[in-house]
């Protein structure tokens, strides 16, 4: 059994690996831990300095905190093998300029989950979705 100091270390450790490994410039990431039944879900959001929007970047489950960002880092190190890129062209509801967001999901119902996350469907309009070229 871990101490809570051990798991703090050791959460706070895998957190940096994970942002070092994402390198998103002036992106903020945040790590949203939830229970829910008798498992932990995280939710790895980015915060966009410059339309200052956040966007679901992944999720994930396990049975404790090292556990759930164990397998962020698994999906961080592996997840543009895995999953298509896609330009998102959309504008908030109030504001005149149109805004590009990139997410890397399955398919493109993915990709709009992770745009919409968190927030009432009316308040973004979306004007268009591609899957960009793999290169």
């Amino acid at each position: 059994m871990e101490s809570t100091t051990e798991v703090h270390v050791e959460s706070v450790r895998i957190q940096k690996q994970i942002e070092n490994h994402l390198g998103l410039s002036g992106t903020s990431l945040l790590f949203e831990f939830r229970q829910i039944d008798n498992k932990l879900r995280l939710d790895l959001i980015t915060v966009n300095p410059r339309h200052q929007q956040s966007f679901l970047f992944h999720t994930e489950t396990g049975y404790d905190k090292l556990d759930v960002l164990r397998k962020m880092l698994e999906y961080v190190r592996s997840y543009k093998e895995k999953e298509s890129s896609y330009t998102v062209q959309w504008m908030a509801r109030g504001d005149k300029e149109l805004n590009t967001s990139y997410f890397r999901a399955r398919n493109m119902y993915e990709a709009l989950d992770k745009l919409y996350f968190g927030r009432d469907m009316n308040t973004i309009t979306v004007f268009s979705v591609v899957m960009n070229p793999v290169s």
